[in-house]
């Protein structure tokens, strides 16, 4: 068996929690948008339970990567980029839902968990769950 030294599994992690944040954040415009028509700070404030000067930090992130354009006393609009980044993790997170919710996990369990262990989901993990869901793995 070929293993990777624990080390790396560590950093991998790390990884992860460093890209949480931006996805967590290109998934709430992307629903913002969907559902409200604009997504504002103030809005993703209230949504993560942080104040707007936090928000404010992430979305100067967001434009820098060039995931976001957004102007004072604007809404927040995704670049094609973000929006690519939301549709992927938007069907990642419906994956893990679906599939804890296939294991019998409660509903609101499976919610919560759902907006972590997304996150730590390599895409070989994501195909074995659509396998098991049943869906086609494109």
């Amino acid at each position: 068996m070929n293993s990777m030294p624990k080390h790396e599994h560590f950093k991998r992690v790390r990884q992860d929690h460093q890209t949480e944040l931006v996805e967590d954040y290109v998934e709430e415009i992307a629903h913002l948008h969907s559902t409200m028509g604009e997504a504002r700070a103030s809005d993703l404030a209230e949504r993560f339970g942080v104040s707007t000067a936090a928000v404010s930090k992430v979305i100067t992130r967001l434009k820098r990567d060039g995931l976001v354009i957004a102007r004072p006393y604007r809404g927040i609009f995704l670049t094609e980029s973000g929006e690519t980044l939301a549709k992927r993790v938007a069907i990642r997170h419906a994956i893990v839902l679906d599939t804890l919710r296939r294991l019998g996990v409660p509903e609101e369990i499976a919610r919560a968990d759902s907006e972590g262990i997304e996150h730590h989901c390599s895409e070989e993990t994501v195909v074995a769950m659509r396998r098991f869901l049943g869906r086609p793995d494109t």
